[in-house]
């Protein structure tokens, strides 16, 4: 293990391991301070290829990083070895596998999203300030990748305002005037989005006043005692940032924010929120969760312990409520938009459930079930949105009569999207159903037989909306509309997005091995380990 300087003090030396943040903080520096001094008569595009170029360079050190590291193949709650761990700033800041593994996910999905709006954006009136829109997805990013590194209630904190205040901006840029605009969408999401961080903030000051850390690793240790003495104030603590953590996920009963700001968004945007954004906040979760509450529960006290078996039930509520209220909220739905966001409120649930059903002997693989459907739900997200934005372009709306006829339209195009809405419905073989697969069968392994019983009807009745998209492709004949017109950036977003998909629903394994071959749970998540 590295470690910085022995008072917690970053040195120069340090800041080769922060190569990644660094990249993306020089890169928005750079770009606002061009998109000022360019004149007006320039296209704002060049901003965007460099904001992508600056996203590729990020994830090659990333990357570097992690094989360099050379992985550990150990992913057991018992693990003693472990791959090369950095530790900034008194063990605030964590270069490990499960940041890592985050990063390269968080960035790549970033990556396809701007190229995606490369294609869209470039004659869209309703965003004027097109590079504005690239100089403020990077720092969003930055925030992203600070939470999936935090391993202090500070930094998430940090990461956490700087994401929000840069998507904030994002949500309110689109200048339109029909439904649901982007000044509407904005002013909701500062509110909903101030709502959550009070929250969460109001729940991290009682984890500190409790313990007197704000290190996850320390407040772990020192929560048992905290129990004993503050037993409703650990309570209180943790319950408001479950809260604040599941208003940022779109999780119901706190999701009734996500449709309007979504349609009110811009489709990169949107498409941002629905990835970026919903992976840094289940990153955080993940790690404070497992950190905290997850000492308190059976399997590692040898008895019946409240905090941590209360914990983890209201996260089991959480997603089969999110399961239930998404799936059955879309089925009304006629606007793409509104129905990918709560199709993103019932994944969220989905993605809840391996940090819900916790660890024991004979189960561990929590991160691996949950990064890989993450993997398909980014990829398929962003694909679906990235058709969209073709098709929406020429309908001249985003309801779903603009894909009437889409097959007689544009043939690969229809097929592109048939393959991202099986997925979406988790059908074989797609990627889609190895992910719920595989959290489904941990959910039975670990007994918690009604979340499979949730799961498995949830995903029945979402196929009647995800087969209501088929239907206007297939079975509707065109009415109205321009040509469907497939910019070269947006169609290659597509593409790999769909190949990726059809790959992940052939050959899994590649992945899964991927996932452990860098990630150990008892190091990257258990700060300090256990005593």
């Amino acid at each position: 293990m590295a470690y910085n300087d022995a008072m917690g003090r970053l040195t120069w030396h340090d800041l080769a391991y922060l190569t990644p943040e660094l990249t993306l903080l020089i890169a928005a520096i750079v770009l606002a301070l061009l998109d000022l001094v360019l004149p007006s008569k320039v296209s704002r595009m060049y901003i965007g290829w460099l904001a992508l170029a600056g996203l590729l360079t990020s994830l090659g050190f990333v990357i570097s990083f992690m094989l360099e590291a050379g992985g550990s193949s150990l992913s057991g709650v018992g693990s003693a070895e472990a791959g090369p761990l950095i530790r900034l700033l008194g063990d605030s800041y964590r270069i490990d596998g499960y940041a890592n593994l985050l990063k390269v996910v968080m960035l790549s999905a970033a990556s396809l999203i701007v190229l995606m709006s490369l294609g869209t954006v470039r004659n869209d009136s309703e965003i004027p300030d097109k590079g504005e829109l690239y100089t403020l997805l990077l720092p969003a990013v930055l925030g992203a990748m600070i939470m999936a590194s935090s391993g202090d209630l500070i930094t998430i904190f940090v990461g956490m305002e700087l994401l929000g205040l840069s998507t904030y901006v994002l949500v309110g840029m689109r200048k339109n005037n029909g439904p649901g605009t982007g000044a509407e969408a904005g002013f909701k999401y500062v509110v909903i989005g101030g709502i959550s961080s009070a929250f969460i903030l109001f729940g991290m000051s009682y984890l500190y006043g409790v313990t007197g850390s704000t290190n996850l690793g320390l407040i772990g240790m020192r929560l048992p005692e905290a129990i004993a003495q503050y037993n409703s104030l650990v309570y209180v603590g943790i319950f408001f940032l479950l809260g604040g953590l599941a208003i940022k996920i779109a999780a119901a009963p706190f999701h009734a924010w996500a449709p309007d700001v979504y349609q009110g968004a811009s489709i990169p945007v949107a498409a941002f929120l629905a990835v970026v954004s919903k992976a840094a906040a289940l990153a955080v979760l993940f790690r404070i969760f497992y950190n905290t509450v997850l000492r308190d529960t059976e399997v590692f006290t040898g008895q019946g312990a409240s905090l941590g078996t209360d914990a983890f039930l209201a996260l089991k509520v959480l997603a089969a409520a999110a399961m239930i209220v998404g799936t059955t909220a879309a089925l009304r739905q006629h606007n793409i938009k509104r129905l990918l966001a709560l199709s993103g409120v019932a994944n969220a649930g989905y993605l809840l459930v391996p940090i819900g059903i916790g660890v024991a002997g004979f189960h561990s693989s929590n991160m691996s079930e949950w990064l890989f459907y993450f993997i398909a739900y980014a990829l398929m997200n962003i694909g679906a949105f990235a058709v969209l934005a073709v098709v929406g372009k020429a309908a001249g709306h985003e309801e779903m009569s603009g894909f009437a006829g889409l097959y007689y339209r544009a043939p690969w195009t229809a097929a592109g999207m048939l393959v991202l809405v099986l997925s979406l419905a988790g059908l074989p073989v797609t990627g889609g159903f190895f992910g719920k697969l595989f959290i489904l069968l941990g959910a039975a392994q670990m007994r918690d037989y009604w979340l499979v019983a949730i799961m498995l009807a949830t995903t029945v009745i979402s196929y009647y909306f995800y087969f209501s998209i088929i239907r206007q492709m297939f079975m509707r004949s065109a009415e109205g509309g321009s040509d469907i017109r497939i910019p070269a950036a947006t169609g290659l977003v597509i593409w790999i997005c769909v190949a990726a998909t059809a790959v992940l629903g052939v050959t899994p394994g590649p992945v899964l091995e991927w996932i452990n071959s860098n990630f150990n749970l008892s190091v990257d998540l258990f700060i300090g380990g256990f005593r």
